[in-house]
């Protein structure tokens, strides 16, 4: 599944540098600068980083293996297409440069340790960019330093990642299983399993009934917990 890595994640905060090995995670709405060779993500390390990301302010984001990753957000109305450094051969075989690389496309590529990466990465770009100001009084909030966390000076509010636990469904009737086609969203062509999110006071098998009943007006009995999975990229649409 997503998360079936061959190293090891290491979400443990800490307070440090990149080095010209780290890789960087560079977003753009919700896409990640990367280039991409026969369905392969290349995320870049900061030895390959062109000069128009000197300037982004880098957090540090997790460890996967033995190679730390920093995220930093790109403007909206900055270019769209980035070009490697030359002064570091950054450009690969095919002389591709650096582009800004959708969700929606690289979930489907390898390996996927990169994959991975870019899709936790794109959970703490969005939470990130959502809490550039405090909830509680209005003021704008800074990194903390000793944890994974935005405070805002003026009140103290510590706000810290949330998660959105939420189920996918297989809905069985013999050798068949229920999808749904997204009605009501133009140009969606693709089809999925069943899904939505855990409302509060809810366990995630009442959910599943909830779900079920809300989208295709089926009663279901027989619920079976199966396995769970992070997913990063929510609130899209597939195509």
């Amino acid at each position: 599944m997503f998360q079936d890595l061959d190293v090891y994640f290491d979400n443990s905060f800490q307070q440090t540098a990149p080095q010209q090995d780290s890789a960087a995670l560079i977003y753009r709405g919700d896409s990640v600068l990367a280039r991409t060779e026969d369905a392969a993500l290349c995320l870049p390390s900061f030895a390959e980083l062109p000069e128009q990301a000197d300037a982004l302010p880098f957090c540090y984001a997790f460890t996967l293996g033995s190679r730390s990753f920093f995220l930093a957000d790109w403007a909206e109305d900055e270019a769209t297409l980035i070009r490697p450094n030359v002064r570091t051969g950054a450009a690969s075989s095919k002389g591709e440069g650096f582009a800004f690389v959708s969700s929606k496309e690289f979930r489907g590529m390898g390996p996927k340790e990169a994959v991975f990466a870019a899709a936790v990465g794109e959970s703490l770009h969005r939470w990130y960019g959502a809490n550039r100001f405090c909830g509680r009084c209005g003021g704008p909030t800074s990194h903390d330093k000793k944890e994974r966390a935005k405070v805002c000076p003026a009140c103290g509010n510590m706000i810290f990642p949330r998660i959105q636990p939420a189920v996918i469904i297989g809905l069985r009737h013999g050798d068949t299983i229920c999808t749904s086609k997204y009605a009501g969203r133009p140009g969606v062509r693709g089809r999925a399993l069943l899904a939505g999110f855990c409302e509060i006071g809810e366990t995630a098998e009442e959910t599943v009934a909830r779900e079920v009943m809300e989208e295709v007006g089926l009663k279901v009995k027989n619920i079976r917990y199966y396995k769970s999975q992070p997913w990063g990229m929510a609130q899209d649409i597939l195509t």
